[in-house]
């Protein structure tokens, strides 16, 4: 009799630890696959060998775990993309097909360096409102950078000076906070504002940029049309007595160039 419960007793023991055990991994599983994106992947219809010509009626689309396909395979987007593509290794009823397996050129990779032009360097800097042209600067634009910047005076140690002068010219802008040139940027974050600017420049470029905006200098751009690849030569390095100097004559220039514009006047 003592032997038959000791027995009872520890199948009881086992069944408890096997459903408590159940129980653990259940809630692991789900807390697993809590918030666990599904996305449609492209499948095949039926058995499919290889040098096929795909067509509609060989693909179908299954739910499956984004995490569990990877990046290889074909989603639902990709469909149009895929028909008409020859098969290059033969592919079973219900697998998903992968790019590896067609002959298709492969996915442009996506995020900022695709865009970088060899022998450039992507840097972004910190420019927006009204330093950026309200906002209304956007990727692919081409701007000129300039800076202010404030330093102690060479005639007077206890007084300070501060100079405007362009640092570059006709530089490409590559990004706009998240939104990337060349690259659909409706599902990326950041879609309004922006708070930084990158560009494309080469290392040397790059540090004086980096310099410019760590020794405290102001920043901004000016906004050049597309077309416009003019170079100025002669741009001076602006302070107070320089704008005392040539304050009547650019304005007198620039009277004498409306003029031109509109005779109407």
């Amino acid at each position: 009799m003592k032997n038959k419960l000791i027995m009872a007793v520890a199948i009881l023991v086992a069944v408890l630890a096997f459903l408590m055990n159940w129980n653990y991994l259940r809630k692991e599983r789900d807390a697993l696959y809590e918030g666990a994106v599904k996305v449609k992947v492209i499948v095949a219809k039926r058995d499919l060998p290889a040098m096929t010509m795909l067509a509609i009626e060989d693909l179908a689309l299954r739910e499956e775990f984004k995490s569990a396909v990877g990046r290889n395979a074909f989603y639902e987007d990709d469909l149009d993309a895929l028909l008409g593509k020859k098969l290059l290794y033969p592919v079973k009823r219900s697998d998903p097909l992968l790019w590896s397996q067609v002959d298709m050129p492969r996915k442009l990779k996506s995020g900022l360096s695709p865009v970088i032009e060899k022998g450039k360097r992507a840097i972004s800097l910190s420019i927006a409102g009204a330093q950026a042209v309200s906002g209304l600067v956007q990727p692919n634009d081409n701007v000129d950078i300039i800076g202010t910047f404030t330093f102690p005076s060479r005639t007077n140690p206890k007084a300070v000076e501060s100079v405007t002068l362009t640092l570059m010219q006709n530089v490409s802008v590559i990004a706009t906070g998240a939104q990337i040139a060349g690259q659909d940027n409706r599902n990326r974050q950041g879609g309004g504002g922006y708070s930084t600017v990158t560009f494309a420049v080469t290392p040397r470029e790059a540090e004086l940029l980096v310099f410019a905006q760590q020794t405290r200098g102001q920043l901004y751009l000016s906004l050049r049309n597309p077309e416009d690849r003019n170079y100025e030569t002669e741009l001076p390095s602006v302070n107070f007595d320089y704008i005392e100097s040539v304050l009547q004559e650019l304005n007198e220039k620039r009277q004498k160039e409306i003029l031109m514009t509109d005779p109407t006047i």
